[in-house]
């Protein structure tokens, strides 16, 4: 995509990043719904209309500049609510949500190969089409590998955390939700160092692997 203008390449992103960060968090008030807390559908936030779920910062500004400016492109939506004193069994239950989201990027991920396998295949004469379809379905991929193994390190408030607290005695897993109010600096730091890159890479590629391998794009495109 490096000969793209940034006109297009803001064309191709643009749907795959809405959909990655608003169906995660659509996600996670979805399951907390099916285990008892109604919070996110009280307040129309299990809708599939991104506008209901953006955030100013997190799913315009933060993923515009990451994609002018170069880097590995990722950002949020604004949090669906979790009531989690209403969830039936609240640590099994906090855990579960927090997988959803994830999940939900994952099977994403697996539409958005499926699409670019479909571009592949397209005849000549429809070349028009297959290009940004195809550019299209690689940026899908990409951004919602991201987005699933970033959330699944165990970083407060990221969603692997809430998976780790449920592995913890109850006070040891007090002391670890401590760190939250410091998460989003300690990305900060890892990005700027980038550490964090060179954490995700390996898992990230791995992702991408199998779901390029699922399709049956034989783990690359």
């Amino acid at each position: 995509m490096d000969d793209l203008t940034l006109v297009q390449r803001f064309s191709v992103w643009l749907l795959p990043v809405l959909f990655a960060i608003t169906l995660h968090e659509v996600a996670h008030g979805w399951i907390a719904s099916r285990l008892g807390d109604n919070t996110a559908k009280s307040l129309g936030r299990l809708s599939l209309n991104p506008l209901r779920h953006i955030d100013p910062v997190g799913t315009v500004l933060v993923p515009g500049l990451l994609l002018a400016f170069g880097g590995f492109i990722f950002g949020w939506a604004k949090p669906v609510p979790v009531d989690w004193g209403r969830l039936r069994h609240p640590r099994r239950d906090m855990a579960l949500v927090a997988v959803a989201g994830p999940g939900a990027n994952l099977i994403m991920a697996l539409g958005w190969a499926i699409l670019l396998r479909l571009a592949m295949e397209l005849p000549e004469s429809l070349d028009y089409m297959a290009l940004p379809l195809g550019l299209m379905g690689k940026a899908g991929v990409t951004i919602n590998s991201v987005l699933m193994v970033l959330n699944l390190l165990p970083i407060p408030p990221l969603d692997g955390s809430r998976v780790v607290s449920t592995l913890l005695p109850l006070r040891a897993a007090i002391q670890y939700s401590r760190i939250e109010p410091y998460g989003f600096w300690i990305l900060l730091i890892l990005i700027y160092t980038d550490i964090l890159g060179r954490i995700m890479v390996g898992p990230l590629l791995l992702v991408q692997h199998l779901v390029y391998t699922v399709v049956g794009l034989g783990g690359g495109a």
